[in-house]
């Protein structure tokens, strides 16, 4: 049976964050309520219509994973985001374990929000927690209360969330390494079962770009930045959760079956406003604005922007980028010969693997993990 993963957009945030440059909105942007209620209503009718279109333009049968991103989901109702959910399974076979996903701020659930999601379908749920360091947080513009991460894990232990994930950001200005094993070991301190750990990246267009380029924010240096990850990797593993993906964590089976498919090159639809889509080598995306899509779905009931086909090269590519990514890296017999040779440094060097690459598998080893880009660079040549 042919599979099709679903992402759901909700491009709306209480406050923009200063390093964010995700496709999100502020009520003060779009002139809307502070409360979302109406919002909720009206933005989940134009994603049902989106998965109508979905179910009459796609051969797929069966959904292994529902994920919902943004901007921040926990801002709609619960029972709309229930909707879609209920949606797509009418159009779709949602596999009997499939994996339910929402991503929420701190701030915005209640044990009895939290009890609600469990009630409409999600089975996991990822808290962007950042950093548990006040300065930190107020360095990334995030609004939530260190504390509340505290119990919003643990309220969504105790209505049933069994997946429970945390976000975490670490490269910030003014963080130091110690600020940043307290942030691990809060963490670590929580009744979670996954762990992400990104890089602070500075976009261009943002408030912190800007400030970096004014010269007002100064960014620690890479090495203090490896030295983070390496702290990371190591407090991690020892607490029982192992590396899978360049940047994210888990206990044993508890990786992000949606996220895997992204890295695996399956087909998903990508569904709400900005959204992206990859469907056998054929990726498409939405228009980017809230408006444009009202208007584009309640017009045509397809709200694409643009698409692309990815030539052989292009896949090729990208195969090689996403999935030097994972733990089990990518196969050797894959390889051209000159491909397999420019690794030999890298190999030589401590890079990568060598037990792995005697077995016929191209595997980063922790200090490879922190030049990934300059290892794929170098394969595609």
């Amino acid at each position: 049976m042919s599979t099709l993963a679903f992402y759901v957009h909700i491009p709306y945030c209480v406050r923009r964050c200063g390093y964010c440059d995700f496709n999100t909105y502020t009520p003060s942007e779009l002139s809307i309520s502070n409360d979302f209620s109406g919002t909720s209503r009206s933005y989940i009718e134009l994603l049902l219509r989106e998965i109508e279109f979905a179910r009459e333009t796609s051969t797929a049968s069966t959904v292994p994973t529902i994920f919902f991103g943004g901007g921040t989901p926990t801002l709609m109702a619960a029972a709309d985001l229930g909707r879609v959910i209920s949606l797509i399974g009418e159009h779709f076979e949602l596999k009997s374990d499939a994996e339910i996903t929402t991503e929420a701020n701190p701030d915005t659930v209640t044990k009895s929000k939290l009890a609600e999601l469990r009630e409409v379908g999600f089975n996991r749920i990822s808290f962007g927690m950042q950093s548990a360091v006040p300065h930190v947080l107020a360095a990334l513009d995030r609004t939530h209360n260190p504390e509340n991460i505290f119990k919003a894990t643990e309220w969504a232990r105790e209505v049933g969330f069994t997946e429970i994930s945390v976000d975490l950001i670490y490269g910030t200005a003014g963080e130091s390494v110690q600020d940043w094993e307290v942030s691990v070991d809060t963490a670590l301190s929580l009744p979670i079962t996954h762990i992400s750990a990104y890089a602070l990246i500075v976009e261009n267009g943002t408030k912190l770009g800007a400030q970096v380029k004014r010269g007002e924010v100064v960014m620690p240096d890479d090495d203090q930045t490896a030295d983070k990850y390496l702290l990371a990797d190591e407090k991690f593993t020892a607490a029982g959760f192992d590396w899978y993906e360049l940047s994210n964590w888990s206990r044993p089976g508890s990786q992000s079956r949606h996220n895997l498919a992204y890295w695996n090159g399956d087909n998903w639809w990508g569904a709400g406003a900005g959204a992206h889509s990859h469907i056998d080598g054929r990726r498409f995306w939405n228009v980017k604005h809230p408006a444009a899509y009202t208007q584009k779905v309640l017009e045509a009931g397809n709200p694409m922007q643009e698409e692309e086909i990815l030539t052989v090269e292009q896949a090729r590519s990208e195969e090689i980028m996403l999935q030097i990514r994972l733990a089990r890296g990518i196969a050797r017999a894959t390889l051209s010969e000159r491909e397999e040779s420019s690794l030999s440094d890298f190999l030589n060097g401590g890079y990568l693997v060598r037990e792995s690459w005697e077995r016929g598998s191209v595997v980063l080893s922790k200090t490879g993990r922190l030049i990934a880009d300059r290892i794929v660079r170098e394969i595609l040549l």
